[in-house]
């Protein structure tokens, strides 16, 4: 059963809390079965490899690992602040995101 998660694939978002906080990174993969996100730099895993066919160095790999959703928050592309947005119905039926502090359009 997936939970929902308040960020998407994406999105400009602002660590909150652990040894990245109040950095910066945008999603690139969001997990909600684990309610976790993967955010592009930060929490960075290191894997020792064994050498193969495809990869005959072997080796030291860095990978961005994933981090709870409830310690990033979402940042406004309009005002570049951090805030829980707020979701409403547009014109069309859709549902918006829209920023606390600024009042615009997040999606």
């Amino acid at each position: 059963m997936a939970t929902k998660v308040h960020v998407k694939k994406g999105d400009l978002v602002q660590v909150l809390k652990g040894k990245d906080a109040g950095k910066r990174g945008k999603i690139l993969e969001v997990i909600p079965s684990e309610n976790r996100v993967v955010v592009d730099g930060l929490n960075i895993i290191k894997k020792h490899t064994r050498a193969t066919r495809e990869m005959p160095q072997g080796g030291i790999i860095e990978s961005p690992g994933p981090i709870n959703a409830s310690n990033v928050m979402l940042v406004c592309p309009n005002c570049d602040q951090p805030n829980r947005p707020i979701s409403k119905r547009a014109e069309d039926g859709s549902k918006v995101r829209v920023c606390r502090k600024c009042g615009k359009d997040i999606d």
